[in-house]
């Protein structure tokens, strides 16, 4: 009995595969990308952190590379681009990019130049907050205390724009939750650079006082 259908089942069948297997090999490159741009980033901040600014813009620019060869994704899989472990890629791109820029004393990028979506950015954002407390408590165990109201300065307005943000969970990828966690980090390291300067303070008025007495 000929089928009254124009497309067979078997025609049928293999565009469903031919469909699926081109979505699964965008779904292993954007997972190749993910590792690849995380590790890159994360190797990037711990250059940051010892000073080695040049070598941490160059694993910068592999990852940003390793990003744009997953662009051709947004159209091709849409869903795979949106991926959780695509969005943390970003996120930890953001990370390494402002965290760079702060601490070196560049101008902080912006999500055009870094061509990520906001929730990734702002996200990426919160977590700077935390690797600014690092090279905050790395400063003081070297009595470098020069410098740090700056740093807790900028973690301050951070935080203040991210909290402005007011959007629905799904629509910030988790912002409130990272916020929160960044509130207990702030209050943390402004303790421990009030702690830090007080004693500062301390030994500049015992020195002061010491030499008077030998004076006298």
């Amino acid at each position: 009995m000929p089928s009254r259908y124009h497309i067979t089942l078997s025609e049928i069948g293999v565009s469903v595969i031919n469909e699926l297997a081109e979505r699964n090999s965008d779904r292993e490159q954007a997972l190749s990308v993910s590792r690849e741009v995380i590790r890159f980033s994360a190797n990037a901040i711990r250059a940051v952190h010892r000073g080695a600014y040049s070598d941490a813009k160059e694993l910068i620019k592999k990852a940003a590379s390793r990003l744009e060869d997953a662009e051709y994704i947004r159209e091709n899989s849409p869903s795979i681009f949106n991926a959780g472990f695509m969005n943390d890629a970003r996120k930890e791109f953001t990370e390494a990019n402002v965290t760079l820029a702060v601490i070196s004393g560049a101008d902080i990028p912006s999500i055009i130049d870094l061509k990520v979506d906001a929730a990734a950015y702002i996200n990426g954002m919160a977590e700077v907050i935390g690797e600014l407390r690092r090279f905050i408590l790395d400063a003081l165990r070297h009595d470098a205390i020069d410098g740090c109201q700056e740093f807790m300065d900028i973690m301050d307005e951070m935080y203040g724009v991210l909290v402005t943000i007011d959007f629905p969970e799904g629509v910030t990828s988790g912002l409130r939750h990272n916020t929160d966690a960044m509130r207990g980090v702030l209050e943390r390291t402004r303790g421990d650079l009030t702690m830090a300067l007080r004693q500062r303070s301390l030994e500049i008025r015992l020195t002061e006082w010491e030499a008077n007495q030998a004076k006298t």
